[in-house]
């Protein structure tokens, strides 16, 4: 039997997997904290456009949340996976430009994943349909 905590780590190097699939790196999707300076990660928050933020105790588990502008706009989420289902529901919803280090994530995310407005794709991302699709 599978633990759910596994199914959600194996998710979680899939949506990092993609970033580097696409040439764009993971941390610019996915940045995790120890949560021993609180200044520290909230200066690092700051300087987030947009992203998911782990923050990691000692002694208490996980609090994962998301980050647009700099603020922290959703927190203890249950995984990665779905913080960053929830980060695309919010971008998407809110009309919002996706940030150039990760627009080729957000476009397959949006186009070949969700299957929105697909019509015209990336040369990545074309690539990666077809390849998915052969």
């Amino acid at each position: 039997m599978i633990e759910d905590d596994d199914i959600d780590v194996g998710r979680e190097c899939i949506l990092k997997g993609l970033c580097v699939y696409l040439s764009e790196d993971p941390v610019n999707l996915v940045r995790e904290y120890v949560q021993e300076d609180e200044a520290l990660i909230q200066g690092a928050l700051e300087d987030t456009t947009v992203g998911i933020c782990v923050l990691k105790q000692r002694d208490t588990p996980e609090d994962i949340g998301i980050v647009l502008e700099g603020q922290i706009v959703m927190q203890d989420l249950d995984n990665v996976a779905l913080a960053a289902a929830m980060l695309f529901g919010l971008m998407y919803a809110l009309n919002l430009n996706y940030p150039p280090e990760l627009k080729y994530f957000f476009e397959v995310m949006q186009k070949i994943v969700m299957e929105l407005d697909g019509t015209t794709y990336s040369k990545k991302a074309q690539a990666l349909k077809n390849r998915l699709y052969e």
